[in-house]
């Protein structure tokens, strides 16, 4: 699913446009006991309730699309009769309605969702009637599809903090009375996909809070669909590998790395005039390889965070903009504007020790001078009233701007 389709179904989740037919849940304690199982027609849930539950719905298609939202494709022997594609058939076509069905589904996501703690399943049933769009993009009235789909969220349940309230009865301040509190989706599927605008029960799109360390475990055995590696997680794994090979403790590999960045930052730059926006362009080992090396890496180590990339990604390459770091580019110009303004004082110091104003011992003065960077050049020394003092040129339009004005040295 590409941004567009994943906005236009997460727009179904606002009060003017919800169709949501029905909700069900269960409640799992930090020992996999379920203690609460709830099912009922989703629009008729007080306002408060109906805000909070479409909140929960909203987060599970948030984030960014590679990262936080991933499509997975279920196997061939998933869609036949006894996998976990055909389980989630079967829970559509009940439109959540089937108890033991839904019994069933809930015992196989707390077997295969690893947690400490107590968390929240919520199953949302929608259809979507899909309108057309006309070659402007704009929306016509007429449907010619219904996108029949479910939504799975899972969300952690924990205490509320301790801490001090008013207790009305009491009339006085005390220990308010902690509960246990529903938070943001952790982990959250929507099946089947909407690829192309229109289903498909090939493919689900699945939802992770944490981009480096997701729930692979129930992508793999709840939903029965091979994982893959987030935007995050190839760009930690590509960082490790320059780090270890570099040495962690080397004071270079920090600036190693900023470097590194910024030829990858300037060769994506170069790459994106030469193919069609949002492309992805794939980040051969070849270039991996010149990358590190324009970045000052030495090339039997380049060689070898070379061939640990090929390993490491063997199976698929990544775009080089999933391995960007745009926190290392912006720490790299701040690097590279303090490395010029060094320089700057260092040639401004050489041209004051030049004109006799400091001494290279570095002897302080009494002498304020305020220079401006075209008139470094032109700086003299004279003696004036017995003091030394530094002649600076002035336009006429400076001359007469503090003609007037009590200037001293």
């Amino acid at each position: 699913m590409n941004k567009k389709e994943v906005a236009e179904i997460k727009r179904r989740f606002k009060k003017e446009s919800c169709t949501i037919q029905r909700m069900c849940g269960c409640y799992v304690d930090a020992d996999k006991n379920k203690l609460l199982s709830f099912s009922q027609n989703f629009l008729n849930l007080e306002d408060e309730e109906f805000y909070k539950f479409l909140e929960i719905a909203s987060k599970g298609l948030s984030g960014t699309l590679g990262n936080n939202l991933l499509d997975l494709e279920f196997p061939v022997e998933e869609e036949n009769v006894g996998g976990r594609q055909q389980i989630l058939m079967a829970l559509r076509s009940s439109k959540l309605e089937d108890e033991n069905l839904l019994e069933a589904y809930y015992d196989l996501i707390i077997d295969s969702y690893d947690f400490v703690g107590n968390y929240l399943i919520t199953l949302y049933y929608d259809v979507y009637d899909v309108p057309m769009k006309g070659t402007d993009e704009l929306a016509m009235d007429e449907s010619d599809e219904a996108y029949e789909y479910l939504l799975c969220c899972i969300c952690p349940v924990a205490l509320s903090k301790p801490g001090l309230g008013y207790l009305k009865d009491e009339n006085r301040i005390g220990a308010r009375i902690r509960d246990w509190v529903v938070g943001a989706t952790d982990t959250a599927f929507l099946f089947p996909a909407f690829n192309g605008r229109a289903t498909d029960i090939h493919s689900t799109l699945v939802y992770t809070k944490n981009a480096k360390e997701p729930h692979e475990e129930f992508w793999e055995n709840g939903l029965g669909c091979k994982g893959k590696r987030t935007t995050t997680q190839k760009r930690n794994a590509f960082e490790n590998m320059v780090v270890q090979t570099l040495g962690p403790d080397d004071e270079k590999t920090e600036d190693a790395l900023l470097d590194v960045q910024q030829n990858l930052n300037d060769f994506i730059l170069l790459e994106e005039e030469k193919v069609e926006k949002d492309e992805p362009i794939i980040l051969e080992p070849e270039t991996v390889s010149e990358i590190l090396m324009d970045s000052g890496v030495p090339e039997p180590k380049a060689a070898k965070i070379t061939d640990s990339y090929e390993s490491f990604f063997q199976d698929t390459l990544p775009d080089a903009k999933e391995l960007l770091d745009a926190k290392a580019i912006k720490n790299n110009e701040v690097r590279v504007e303090k490395k010029q303004l060094q320089e700057k004082v260092v040639d401004l110091t050489k041209k004051l020790e030049d004109a006799g104003v400091i001494t290279k011992e570095g002897d302080e003065i009494d002498v304020i001078v305020k220079v401006r960077p075209d008139k470094v050049e032109e700086i003299t020394t004279a003696f004036v009233d017995g003091k030394r003092c530094l002649v600076i040129p002035m336009e006429e339009d400076e001359e007469a701007r503090i003609n007037g004005e009590s200037t001293s040295f």
